[in-house]
């Protein structure tokens, strides 16, 4: 197995990953901006607050199948470049412009804008990796290029949590450090490989134009076909199909709740919601390193469900012990459990997308597998808000963590009892 310095001499690999942590930062600082904005004009509505996610998650449904064909055939370099050069501008606009206004909805509707841009980044940033490192050094890869979103949720979640409160940088210098984020990161894109020909003409649009149209027209709806066929008819496939499905409803079902839950056991708006997160990234983190280190020694599919039912536990109590002693060090401790036991599974999962399909598909499959896994957090964001007005917001996560931990544990049984004699 290679090692993690060898994987860093790869200068491809080593500008995609920093331009990830710095854009990725940016990217949590920008979450953390806006829980403050809406905590500032409904606190304590799980709607409100399950209403603005929406606007980061419709955009799947719109473009995710769409762009994974474009991104097949487009330069992924290019692609990812572009992208962040177009997220960057409509960011600064928020900060610069629209953070001003006392409507809200401006804001909605340029966070669907960047996210509907992001649909084209996304499976370019997943489907580049093979083109840029050796076939035995994927695992490794994955592991060290997944840390890109611990490393984020690590400093941009925990400083960004303490900066944009209003006795420093506040919800619009959030947003301009995003804006920031996005730049840099589109600079250091630009030199993966070979350097971007930025020559735009009145004839290379026409060309562009042109092509499109002939895509559109012949083969868009036929390799979108392809793409879903393939999810659909492979077993492992389906098997990770299941997988991020059943995590996008967890996370979907958790996500605004625990915002809602930390904010009124522990008594903060970002501060400590973003320690937090420093948490659940370090233990992301590590377990990234771990599993890097070790996951040649256990089956993809056996992680997948181990680490899934492990997950549930630590979920149960991070909810029910955080809820009974009201100490933010409980629940700084099962946060880091739950980075540690939660990273696996999506190492894995990746890892696995990497080796059983076509390269020339994985745009395809993995726009397939991020709309099935925002179908489940949408669906489930929206179910957890409702019934947060009902009931107590700790059972609801509770709930949530004994439907994953029997998930995973009746997963882990079956793959057991079918694949007792192979190792994927």
């Amino acid at each position: 197995m290679a090692k993690f310095n060898e994987i860093f001499r790869n200068k491809n690999f080593f500008l995609l990953w920093l331009s990830q942590i710095i854009s990725q930062f940016g990217d949590r600082l920008n979450q953390m901006a806006l829980i403050a904005l809406i905590t500032s004009r409904a606190p304590g509505s799980t709607w409100e607050m399950a209403k603005l996610f929406s606007f980061t998650i419709i955009p799947v449904f719109l473009f995710g199948p769409v762009a994974g064909v474009y991104v097949d055939r487009w330069s992924r370099q290019r692609t990812m470049f572009v992208c962040d050069i177009i997220r960057a501008c409509l960011v600064f606009v928020i900060a610069f412009f629209l953070i001003e206004l006392r409507p809200i909805f401006p804001i909605y509707f340029v966070i669907f804008l960047v996210f509907s841009v992001a649909r084209f980044f996304v499976p370019a940033k997943m489907s580049i990796i093979p083109d840029i490192v050796k076939k035995s050094d994927l695992l490794l890869a994955n592991s060290l290029f997944h840390t890109t979103g611990m490393i984020a949720a690590m400093f941009g979640l925990g400083i960004g949590g303490l900066l944009v409160s209003p006795q420093i940088l506040g919800v619009k210098g959030g947003f301009f450090l995003d804006a920031a984020s996005f730049f840099i990161s589109a600079v250091m894109i630009f030199f993966v490989s070979e350097k971007l020909k930025l020559k735009v003409t009145t004839g290379a649009i026409a060309d562009v134009s042109k092509d499109i149209v002939e895509v559109i027209k012949k083969s868009v709806f036929t390799e979108i076909k392809e793409g879903l066929l393939f999810v659909i008819k492979d077993r492992n496939t389906r098997y990770i199909n299941a997988v991020f499905f059943t995590l996008g409803l967890a996370l979907g079902a958790v996500y605004i709740i625990s915002i809602v839950f930390v904010q009124e056991v522990l008594g903060s708006v970002t501060s400590q919601l973003g320690l937090l997160a420093v948490f659940l990234g370090f233990g992301l983190f590590c377990g990234s390193l771990l599993y890097g280190r070790l996951g040649h020694k256990i089956s993809q599919m056996k992680t997948i469900f181990l680490c899934l039912s492990l997950s549930g536990l630590a979920l149960f109590l991070f909810a029910f012990c955080t809820y009974i002693s009201g100490e933010f060090r409980v629940a700084a401790l099962f946060s880091l459990f739950l980075g540690l036991t939660l990273s696996p599974v999506l190492i894995a999962s990746n890892t696995l997308v990497h080796k059983l399909s076509d390269n020339t598909m994985l745009g395809r499959v993995f726009s397939s597998l991020e709309f099935v896994m925002h179908l489940g957090f949408i669906l489930a964001m929206f179910a957890s808000a409702s019934l947060a007005e009902y009931f107590n917001r700790m059972w609801i996560l509770i709930g949530v963590s004994i439907i994953v931990f029997l998930f995973g544990v009746f997963g882990l049984l079956r793959e057991i009892k079918q694949n007792s004699h192979s190792h994927i």
